[in-house]
């Protein structure tokens, strides 16, 4: 297939806490990560997306005197679940996975950086008010279409899926590109939201 000069791959949080042996590791999450490097040469954008949280971030289970990680609690901007420590900023578990391969990627993207507010999406943060800036940077580069791969399809490439389709771009999730945590539940939820939000979801071998 030909992709069009106007679309671009997102790459989302393939991070070593997030693979296993991490701190937040996501089942089978770097079996993905040959197939994004193979697709990534399909595209002339490549935007990648990591987690960047400061110690005692406000998402951790640790900052919440007897929180455990993955219970649920609100915080000024609404429902958050707590999470184990996780990819804080310079630890190696903050790098990207040694197996990831885009030399070609042009823009790293890092989210979670604020303390008080926790970030899955690629375009606005929890409170749903604060953009990262990436919507303003691919519209001044003309790009119109998004397809999206990484970690975990049902937190941060969902929410990046959604805010992008409601930033007006075309959306498809290569979903075998991607592994999702499954939290109660929350893949269904996630796949059902995006396919209400006309998301595409494909597979990798309709672009290879």
């Amino acid at each position: 297939m030909q992709i069009s000069t106007r679309a671009a791959l997102l790459v989302i949080d393939v991070q070593n806490d997030f693979t296993p042996g991490g701190q937040l590791a996501v089942p089978e999450g770097d079996l993905i990560i040959p197939l994004i490097n193979r697709l990534s040469g399909l595209f002339k954008q490549v935007i990648i997306t990591q987690d960047w949280h400061p110690a005692g971030h406000a998402s951790f289970a640790s900052s919440h005197p007897g929180r455990k990680p993955y219970d649920v609690i609100q915080l000024p901007y609404g429902e958050q679940t707590l999470w184990p420590d996780h990819c804080v900023q310079a630890t190696p578990g903050a790098g990207f996975h040694p197996g990831l391969q885009l030399p070609h990627a042009q823009l790293v993207v890092r989210k979670g950086c604020n303390p008080d507010i926790d970030s899955y999406s690629a375009f606005l943060e929890a409170d749903r008010a604060t953009p990262t800036g990436l919507t303003g940077y691919l519209k001044e580069r003309g790009i119109d279409t998004l397809y999206m791969v990484g970690l975990a399809l049902d937190f941060c490439v969902m929410f990046s899926a959604l805010d992008a389709r409601a930033a007006g771009f075309n959306t498809f999730v290569v979903t075998d590109a991607c592994r999702a945590i499954d939290l109660n539940g929350s893949l269904a939820v996630a796949i059902e939201r995006m396919q209400t939000a006309g998301v595409g979801l494909i597979r990798s071998s309709e672009l290879i």
